[in-house]
């Protein structure tokens, strides 16, 4: 969440920046309960006042009746400090469910715009293969392939899941395992492994609840919820805790399944494995000191972009205009491959800064230098990459006139030497 401090302060720095995300939020709401909040801390401050002044009297009168009223007055302000702590705590929990439905702010270099349509390509890197072939798209050639069983995952679990067979099972397997060696080794990632189903709280952390409810998956009877990424487990496991300076920056990544329910995209992508409910990603999440977050965006981004360097597939950086912001997000770049059979640049990788804003909600602080006041540290995470998307880039970027798939240099040691992925035995 954003500072109450700033909403109060500068309401309206804050209603000009929720205009440029064309969104609205509670602001009017917000400063009226603060507003009652501390009046009532007011009263409270003055009744404890008069209360701590009525005992000290009470000590030095004699026993009798004078002292019986004091005795029986100071009970009835304690009754209505109690009364008035009440009120209080009923304010503060309305005044944070309010708070949590206010967006993050963007940074002031973002583009302003309406839509993704304001977007900005801020670089290229690689040159689409000018194939002497006609290219098909991903579904078609796992079929062929034997790659990807469609019809079987609709069978067992509905529309928008599916089965890898063999290589292309194993292919992803590789692909994440060297991404993840990439990020240890060489971009100094410590490696999790995390839990899936996570309390609410989690999610509260990073902004997914309570607005985005709707596009995620519940256990009803735990009250536990299955991730929509694994930011949401890393970013919490410092939950409530105050980090020593010397650890910052901390660097995380973790591969896990994701879940969303994609009813939002209802129509969009329905052929292949471009959107779906069911998928793995390799996730990168940082924890920094908040001078140090802009060069830490950078560098998130550039260890993203290695991968697909790595790959040598053609891709775009895109920055995120203000309309096209995540809820959670101050700033966002989009990493996007080429993906020639579908004709389409499909985003494999999403890097954003959200400064104090997931921080403040899931109450990750750090101390700056000893005896400081502890301050929030600044979260970042990025995909490092999505695999089914990835997995698409290389289908369609390395697909072979006789249909076969050639293998990334760079994943051959991880398929055991194999170079090709041909037809896979289908029963």
């Amino acid at each position: 969440m954003i500072d109450l401090r700033l909403i109060r302060e500068q309401p309206d720095l804050v209603r000009e920046a929720l205009a440029k995300l064309n969104t609205e939020a509670p602001i009017d709401e917000i400063l009226e309960l603060d507003e009652r909040r501390r009046a009532l801390l007011a009263e409270v401050e003055e009744l404890k006042a008069r209360r701590n002044a009525g005992s000290k009297e009470i000590s030095r009168l004699a026993p009798g009746p004078e002292r019986d009223a004091r005795i029986a007055e100071m009970r009835g302000l304690g009754d209505k400090i109690q009364e008035l702590d009440a009120q209080v705590a009923e304010t503060d929990a309305a005044l944070r469910d309010l708070l949590l439905q206010v967006p993050n702010l963007p940074d002031p270099d973002v583009p302003v715009g309406p839509d993704e349509s304001a977007n900005v390509v801020v670089r290229h890197w690689g040159e689409p293969r000018d194939f002497p072939y006609p290219v098909r798209p991903h579904w078609e050639i796992g079929e062929e392939l034997g790659l990807i069983d469609f019809e079987r995952g609709v069978k067992v679990s509905g529309s928008r899941f599916y089965f890898f067979r063999g290589d292309m099972a194993r292919l992803q397997r590789a692909l994440a395992t060297w991404m993840i060696d990439l990020h240890v080794r060489e971009h100094g990632y410590t490696e999790l492994y995390a839990p899936v189903l996570v309390r609410p709280d989690a999610l509260v952390g990073t902004g997914n609840l309570p607005k985005f409810g709707d596009a995620l998956y519940r256990d009803d009877e735990s009250d536990l919820w299955l991730i929509p990424t694994a930011e949401v487990p890393v970013t919490n496991l410092y939950a409530d805790e105050i980090l020593d300076a010397d650890a910052l920056p901390i660097y995380h990544v973790a591969q896990t399944p994701c879940f969303r329910r994609e009813q939002l995209s209802a129509g969009r992508d329905v052929r292949g494995i471009k959107r779906v409910h069911q998928f793995e990603k390799v996730e990168m999440v940082k924890f920094v000191a908040p001078e140090t977050s802009d060069d830490e965006l950078n560098s998130l981004v550039a260890n993203a972009e290695e991968v697909l360097q790595r790959l040598n597939i053609p891709y775009r950086v895109v920055q995120m205009c203000t309309g096209d912001l995540s809820f959670t997000a101050a700033k966002k770049f989009d990493l996007e491959a080429w993906a020639p059979g579908s004709q389409d640049w499909l985003e494999v990788s999403s890097c954003s800064n959200f400064r104090d804003f997931q921080a403040r909600r899931a109450n990750i602080r750090y101390r700056p230098a000893d005896g400081a006041r502890p301050q929030f540290v600044h979260t970042l995470n990025g995909s490092g990459l999505a695999l089914p998307r990835t997995l698409i880039a290389i289908m369609e970027n390395y697909q072979r006139e006789d249909g076969t798939i050639e293998i990334p240099e760079v994943l051959r040691p991880y398929m055991g030497g194999q170079e090709v992925i041909g037809r896979q035995p289908v029963f």
